[in-house]
């Protein structure tokens, strides 16, 4: 068993580089920056994203922002922000969920603002936090879960290098009220 019995005694970053970005844990204070980031982006998030509906204030997000951070600290959700590293631009979030620390196990989520769709940096923050649990964590098995429907996500994970493991059938309820049938990706340690 590689698994940890007290996850909140591991010591690792809480911040690493990518060529192009900063992904860090969030911090109090980040709430201005990443609501603007969603306001700007709400009509690409809202069919897949169930947290804009209705769109956060600047205060539900510095207080989603202060609760991920004290989540990380206690290894329960490990939550990313990812930041353009040339001048420190809110590029997008991501992070580690579903933890199962008995393995260990992670689902990499991710979004970015509208205005640097199509531009790699989620691929790149995939990748980036990928090898991050591969290599501070001892990930053995890394997920990536998006909406049938979602093609843009579906192309992240598999330009990441990870396999389709197969659909769920009609899973979840999606945003628009209808069943969802969602996309499992993997990468294992090793891989």
């Amino acid at each position: 068993m590689t698994g940890h019995p007290n996850p909140i005694l591991l010591d690792f970053p809480d911040h690493f580089e990518t060529e192009r970005l900063l992904i860090r844990a969030p911090r109090p204070g980040d709430g201005p920056v990443v609501n603007a980031a969603i306001l700007e982006s709400l009509d690409h998030l809202r069919p897949w994203m169930p947290w804009v509906h209705p769109a956060p204030t600047i205060a539900d997000t510095e207080a989603h922002s202060r609760r991920m951070a004290a989540r990380f600290i206690l290894r329960e959700d490990l939550a990313l922000y990812l930041f353009r590293r040339s001048d420190g631009l809110f590029v997008g979030g991501s992070g580690m969920h579903r933890i199962n620390w008995s393995l260990p196990s992670f689902e990499i989520g991710y979004w970015v603002r509208a205005s640097l769709e199509g531009q790699g940096y989620i691929t790149e923050a995939v990748v980036g936090i990928t090898r991050f649990a591969f290599d501070s964590l001892q990930a053995q098995r890394i997920e990536i879960r998006c909406d049938a429907r979602n093609t843009r996500s579906a192309a992240v994970a598999r330009r990441a290098g990870y396999t389709l493991d197969g659909c769920l059938r009609r899973d979840e309820w999606a945003t628009d009220g209808m069943l969802r049938d969602t996309l499992v990706f993997s990468r294992l340690r090793g891989e």
